[in-house]
């Protein structure tokens, strides 16, 4: 499929990979782009199939970017999304692919936006994105999404540990999955305590708290339909488009910070540090004063 091996183009990187993102940015601006992070077991991978089924009941066409651990040994994705969403994959207007972060900090992989962009002109109507669920992945996946969505489990101490995490300021609608468990009333509670204490201003979204229980399909059509609510909200009040521009901010940083990286640390890079490292270990000068003068080398007269 063509469009899985764009994004094959875009992961490996390259002239070829560049070449291709340029070619097709004309082409993207159309998707909306939801992130699904939450912790690890907390079901995002079953809420997504059965937003996916909402969707295409809409006849809206859906594409999942699934971020997994990298393998330490194959550096490919480790938890395998896609073989438990292999059912939604027959559908014509779904694609599913998982995609490894290959120790990206934050959680998602490097590529995860280009392939977001790859999907947009391949002409999908929403994008999911899930995250690993770990570390920065909370708070990064606010750099990739129009819609955050925060999966939390009662019992856990996802709650607590959302408020602790930053969730608070980029989620848009908190899911406590799980809700057949006792204390999911309380979870629900201590979200909603939380957001009370948020001042809203003009115009500002205000998060929603839907309870689900995804296993058995409860609660995920209103999930569905917050996604729609906050999608049309965004739209009307110009957030949308501030959002995206914040996430073009963010791209354009990560390709700059990219390219100057790949180019201090080239071969000749490298060597230029290993025989200029002397003085540091016999301690005639510091860490600090080789790196500024790395630095002002390459930044040049």
């Amino acid at each position: 499929m063509a469009v899985a091996r764009a994004i094959t183009v875009v992961e490996e990187g390259g002239p070829e990979a560049i070449e291709l993102l340029q070619a097709l940015y004309a082409h993207t601006g159309t998707a909306h782009r939801v992130g699904i992070t939450g912790p690890p077991g907390s079901g995002k991978s079953t809420l997504i199939n059965q937003l996916i089924a909402h969707f295409r009941g809409r006849d809206i066409s859906v594409a999942v970017i699934a971020i997994d651990p990298t393998s330490p040994y194959t550096q490919g994705a480790l938890l395998g999304d896609r073989i438990r969403m292999v059912e939604a994959d027959q559908d014509s207007g779904v694609f599913i692919r998982s995609m490894a972060s290959r120790g990206s900090s934050g959680g998602l992989s490097y590529a995860t936006h280009d392939a977001a962009n790859v999907l947009d002109a391949a002409g999908f109507d929403y994008i999911l994105i899930e995250t690993v669920g770990v570390g920065q992945s909370e708070l990064d996946i606010a750099s990739a999404a129009d819609t955050v969505l925060a999966v939390v489990v009662p019992g856990s101490g996802d709650s607590v540990q959302a408020m602790k995490a930053g969730l608070m300021e980029i989620a848009d609608v908190f899911v406590v999955n799980k809700c057949d468990r006792p204390d999911s009333d309380s979870t629900y509670a201590a979200i909603q305590s939380m957001l009370e204490l948020h001042s809203k201003l003009k115009d500002e979204w205000m998060p929603d708290i839907v309870k689900t229980i995804a296993s058995e399909g409860q609660g995920t059509g209103d999930l569905a339909e917050r996604v729609f609510e906050h999608r049309n909200h965004m739209i009307a009040t110009d957030g949308l488009r501030k959002r995206q521009e914040q996430r073009l901010q963010y791209q354009i940083k990560k390709i700059v910070e990219k390219t100057i990286r790949s180019e201090l640390w080239d071969e000749t890079g490298i060597e230029r540090l290993a025989s200029s490292i002397r003085p540091v270990i016999d301690g005639e000068l510091s860490p600090y004063e080789l790196a500024r003068s790395i630095v002002d080398k390459y930044r040049g007269p």
